[in-house]
């Protein structure tokens, strides 16, 4: 009779499963910005080294933002769904790494061209093609992701798991750079997605970061594309 009045502890909530959304603004980001790269490189005249410097800063931090997100997925996600999704994510996570290898080596060969390009101004078309080249693949890869990859995330992953994604290589990111970045995703990028992005930052973070992003993204557009709202981009 003593077991009647005895306290049971309530099971442990579940803990809340991803928000991909985030996800789906990095991929319309990254989108976006290498589909312009191609006519970047093809705009700057023969010799013009000082525009050049612009366009391959420009690409250069693209570049780098692209890599450390696949590294994070490499790291944080696969590993993840593997454990979780059984054979329907080993078919797809087979083919992400398959894409993932093929970006890598279009990254590697836009990093041999461009330390030559950018001191010289010369023969931009090549590296305008493996740019158009880049964009294809990350189309497709991008397009796959979204359609077989994010909802076994939804299902798979938690929202803390997520975040680690997230976290990952930002040591990679000097803090200007980070508030670029994160400019560039602000930009045409839904305000509920961009403000829960934040949700983990000190209230100082969530009200300055999105100030400061907004103003680092129109001064670089400006620089790069001549327009500071990018509104013709």
């Amino acid at each position: 009779m003593a077991q009647l009045g005895r306290r049971h502890e309530p099971f442990p909530a579940a803990p809340a499963m991803a928000d991909v959304r985030d996800m789906y603004l990095m991929h319309d980001t990254l989108r976006r910005e290498f589909r312009l790269m191609p006519g970047l490189f093809r705009g700057v005249a023969r010799g013009d080294t000082r525009r050049a410097a612009a366009v391959a800063a420009h690409a250069d931090l693209l570049c780098r933002l692209l890599h450390v997100h696949h590294e994070a997925e490499d790291a944080v996600l696969w590993p993840i769904l593997r454990e979780r999704a059984g054979t329907q994510a080993t078919v797809v996570v087979a083919a992400m790494q398959e894409q993932h290898a093929a970006i890598d080596a279009a990254l590697a060969r836009a990093a041999e061209l461009m330390p030559i390009w950018r001191a010289t101004a010369r023969r931009g078309a090549n590296l305008a093609d493996v740019f158009d080249h880049l964009f294809t693949v990350l189309v497709e890869h991008t397009v796959m992701e979204e359609e077989q990859v994010l909802p076994l995330a939804k299902r798979c992953v938690t929202a803390q798991e997520w975040k680690q994604m997230a976290k990952h290589g930002m040591h990679s990111f000097s803090a200007k750079d980070l508030l670029l970045c994160f400019g560039l995703m602000m930009h045409e990028g839904d305000p509920d997605v961009v403000k829960g992005a934040l949700d983990d930052a000190p209230l100082a973070g969530r009200i300055l970061i999105p100030r400061l992003g907004k103003r680092a993204f129109a001064s670089h557009a400006k620089r790069v594309h001549g327009n500071a709202a990018a509104q013709d981009r």
